[in-house]
């Protein structure tokens, strides 16, 4: 990133967090009050079967899609 520093989070303070996250499509609940608290520096993973949400679960932390409910905090 030619000389760029990412910004930095307060110590303590998660990188990404969410509270109660849930995505629904017409009356299909694929994602279902997702709280997640991810550090900075940390390696995370979704597993799971087919159909469990993962792939909502991803497009909803990127901003792809609209949570339904709950809500998503990026660095703070």
């Amino acid at each position: 990133m030619d000389g760029v520093a990412p910004a930095q989070v307060s110590p303590g303070t998660p990188l990404l967090a969410t509270r109660a996250l849930t995505k629904d499509f017409l009356g299909f609940r694929a994602v279902d009050g997702v709280d997640l608290t991810i550090s900075s520096g940390t390696i995370h993973a979704l597993v799971g079967p087919n159909g469990a949400g993962k792939t909502t679960l991803f497009n909803l932390l990127t901003g792809f899609l609209e949570p339904t409910a709950g809500s998503i905090v990026y660095r703070g």
